[in-house]
């Protein structure tokens, strides 16, 4: 059989550093070990009753059998403007602030290819997402880490970033509530980022997948709130995580309506757009009662506490999350952290993330995921407990 080489373009993808990881998870559960995977970022609990329901309904309607408009239904686009002004007070222009997508990830690496060439600078946070990357890759453009620190509360410090940088960049990615840290952003912090984006003419791209889980009463903040937002970014929204719709790949861009364009432009060549009854279901999420969402946070917030507690009384020192449904974990002193993941994996059987796959200053931590049980989190730290490498303080 004949040999075609991969293009150049893939070659410099960078490599999914996490299907390691799902490999020696799986590896130890076909041995037979009972895994408490805390690994991954996929939602554990079914999309609510009504949505599904929308979506049985709206597919037997033939028109929905149809290609659906380019750039997807009026409806959709409408509903989105009526979320973000019930949720945030902003105000949207269905058809040109609002750009409907396969998905947050979809958008994410998309649109560095729309607004970069080959050799710009995107500021990127570190430790983040890593697809990220991928759609810097995807432009050919060069990355520059902003460090998120502990001692910022693990937002970037913009007073870091050399000035040549700044100026250099084209593009910013900001994620809040954060993964992996769970850490959030307040309205001040985002007008400061407009203020940076306004000096140095960036594009802002803030990915607002969590936006939905804050804790201990306190409503995430959506940077376009932020005064001036839309003349320098866009905010990215999925389904995904606020109704528990991963697998419906849907999501949507808001904000700036000159990158709107361009996102529709570009998908104008890739896809034609949604199925209509998905279009159907995920406006029935955006508009109808929103009870599912507080009782999904509700039971975040449980999760965690639970879990943070049941670390604490091992002696680990556990960081309480503000945000997401992520924890973010210091290791113990003379690992890595992936050395402390695979420890974990083989001696506790509990999986969880190692930091340096979010970037290189996430190493000396491990990232949790609060999707699974109560129960079974109590006794992911019970085991962990039995490792020995945790001295509980009185």
């Amino acid at each position: 059989m004949k040999e075609f080489k991969q293009s150049q373009l893939l070659k410099s993808l960078p490599k999914q550093f996490f299907a390691s990881l799902v490999e020696k998870v799986g590896k130890s559960a076909a041995e037979g070990h009972d895994i408490i995977n805390l690994g991954q970022g996929n939602p554990d609990q079914p999309t609510p009753d009504h949505i599904v329901a929308k979506l049985k309904e709206a597919s037997e309607n033939p028109l929905n059998h149809k290609y659906s408009p380019f750039r997807g239904n009026s409806y959709l686009k409408e509903a989105a403007a009526a979320f973000y002004k019930r949720e945030y007070g902003v105000e949207l222009d269905p058809e040109k602030e609002v750009a409907v997508l396969f998905g947050g990830k979809a958008g994410l690496v998309e649109i560095p290819v729309c607004i970069l060439d080959p050799g710009d600078t995107l500021l990127v946070p570190d430790p983040g997402y890593p697809d990220y990357w991928s759609g810097a890759a995807m432009a050919r453009a060069h990355m520059a880490a902003m460090p998120l620190k502990e001692e910022n509360g693990f937002l970037p410090d913009f007073s870091e970033i050399p000035e040549s940088t700044a100026k250099e960049a084209k593009l910013m990615f900001l994620n809040y509530p954060n993964n992996p840290t769970g850490a959030v952003a307040d309205l001040d912090f985002f007008e400061e980022t407009v203020r940076f984006a306004e000096k140095n003419d960036i594009c802002v791209v803030h990915d607002f997948a969590y936006g939905a889980i804050g804790f201990d009463g306190e409503k995430p903040v959506s940077f376009l709130q932020a005064e001036g937002a839309k003349d320098v970014g866009i905010e990215i929204y999925t389904l995904s995580k606020t109704y528990n719709m991963a697998g419906w790949r849907v999501g949507f861009a808001v904000g700036n309506s000159d990158v709107i364009e361009s996102i529709n432009l570009l998908q104008d060549h890739l896809y034609v757009s949604l199925f209509g009854a998905v279009q159907e279901a995920a406006a029935s999420a955006l508009l109808d009662s929103q009870e599912c969402v507080e009782q999904m946070v509700e039971m975040y917030e449980s999760r965690r506490d639970a879990f943070v507690q049941g670390l604490k009384g091992i002696g680990w020192d556990a960081a309480v999350p503000k945000g997401s449904f992520f924890a973010w974990l210091k290791v113990p002193e003379g690992y890595t952290s992936e050395e402390f993941s695979d420890l974990l994996l083989t001696e506790a059987k509990v999986a969880v993330a190692p930091g340096i796959g979010f970037g290189k200053w996430g190493e000396g931590y491990v990232r949790a995921g609060l999707l699974t049980s109560e129960e079974r989190l109590k006794e992911a730290a019970e085991r962990i407990k039995k490792v020995g490498l945790f001295i509980k303080k009185d």
